[in-house]
């Protein structure tokens, strides 16, 4: 027997988890779901708000933190710290796409990256910690190869 995760994907378990929680359908929050659903790394709620103008859906930053905040609240979303006051948001995936962020300091390029030796050791003390672990998060920052030259 497959679990809700396995059987459906980010934006459906999205849509009926808000569902769930007392969320209305449609509009603003559903345009904001399936925008997430396609994205593989983090994004600010400014570019959220871009990318739905694009798309020819207008929403005010407003609406967009009150959306991220309510897939926040339900556990679907998570907010990645990058530095100097900006905060970025993805989706919390099961399985296989998860990754660590590196963020330039100087020109706030963001980029995605997995390494299975720092998964291993974070397994490795999780073990030993006096918690049991749910999730993690690495943001290294520096400057970016362009930035560095």
């Amino acid at each position: 027997m497959s679990t809700d995760a396995e059987r459906l994907g980010w934006a459906e378990q999205a849509a009926e988890a808000l569902t769930e929680a007392g969320y209305r359908r449609g509009g603003v929050r559903s345009a904001i779901v399936a925008l997430l659903d396609e994205q593989s790394c983090a994004l600010s709620a400014v570019e959220i708000g871009e990318a739905l103008a694009e798309r020819g859906r207008r929403a005010s930053r407003a609406s967009v933190y009150r959306v991220m905040e309510e897939l926040e609240r339900i556990g679907l979303l998570a907010r990645v710290e990058v530095g100097q006051g900006i905060v970025r948001y993805e989706p919390l995936r099961e399985g296989p796409g998860h990754h660590h962020h590196l963020v330039c300091e100087r020109c706030g390029r963001l980029e995605p990256f997995t390494d299975d030796g720092v998964e291993r050791a974070i397994q490795r003390l999780s073990e030993r910690l006096p918690l049991e672990v749910s999730e993690h998060e690495i943001v290294i920052r520096g400057a970016c190869r362009s930035c560095a030259d």
